[in-house]
């Protein structure tokens, strides 16, 4: 039987993000937090993936213990059960450190033949866990992909990569990962009783200590401030010359050629 791991992250809402006006410092107070949608689709990728082959899915995040509330979420969208990778040091992870903390948690411990990654995370986007979690598993990955088939007989995976000048087909022998695009599915809203069932799932507690290894950070964020637009606040009228003096800030400013 296939067998799915699909990774998540658990973020902020950004519904919820407020922002100082003075110093432009991000209100972090009071917001909520949710699965990545990007994520969203690749736990809905895996879930169809089941339907058409029978394949067992489990999804995967690396969060601090504070945010176990994203178990109960992520399975009630349909995996069978969740790793959770967790630790206090775990709250603001760089791309290497996470795809490095999922590789030690991934192998020898989790059987696999397909990894489903979103293609981003809505907080960083940075685009690079899923090829880092692949290079350091050493098995093939595809990104950017729109479209995915998997050929039961051959044990591969045929899958559309949607690239700024056309679509790429590629065939890909498992084990193997991928990251998704928002375009390949529509995820479910889970019902009542899936999200009641989700407490029913089992969770294996993945903790540092089980890893053996420490991971230390090659970036950090010193700061994150909001982005500001000044506007000129400039009027013009429906007289020709007026006119003419619009288009002449529009061509002065760049926004039309």
């Amino acid at each position: 039987m296939l067998k799915i791991l699909t990774c998540f992250k658990w973020v902020i809402d950004e519904a919820d993000i407020k922002i100082d006006t003075g110093s432009r410092r991000l209100i972090l107070d009071r917001v909520s937090y949710k699965i990545s949608p990007y994520d969203r689709n690749a736990v809905e990728e895996a879930m169809h993936l089941q339907q058409l082959h029978g394949a067992g899915v489990a999804a995967v995040t690396v969060a601090p213990p504070t945010a176990k509330s994203c178990l109960k979420d992520v399975l009630s969208r349909g995996p069978d059960k969740a790793y959770f990778i967790n630790d206090a040091s775990f709250a603001d992870l760089e791309p290497l450190q996470t795809g490095a903390v999922l590789a030690a948690a991934i192998q020898g411990n989790i059987e696999f033949d397909l990894i489903i990654c979103g293609e981003g995370s809505s907080d960083l986007y940075t685009q690079q866990v899923g090829p880092v979690l692949a290079e350091k598993l050493g098995i093939a990955c595809a990104t950017y992909i729109n479209k995915l088939t998997y050929i039961e007989n051959e044990n591969r995976i045929v899958a559309e990569r949607k690239l700024d000048d056309g679509i790429e087909a590629v065939s890909i022998p498992l084990p193997a990962l991928i990251t998704v695009l928002p375009d390949i599915n529509t995820p479910r809203i889970p019902s009542l009783k899936q999200v009641l069932g989700a407490a029913k799932k089992p969770v294996e507690n993945i903790t540092l200590d089980k890893l053996g290894q420490s991971f230390d950070p090659c970036l950090q964020t010193t700061g994150v401030v909001a982005a500001t637009m000044e506007r000129r606040h400039l009027k013009f009228g429906a007289h020709p010359e007026e006119i003419g003096s619009l288009i002449s800030a529009l061509l002065k400013d760049g926004v039309i050629a």
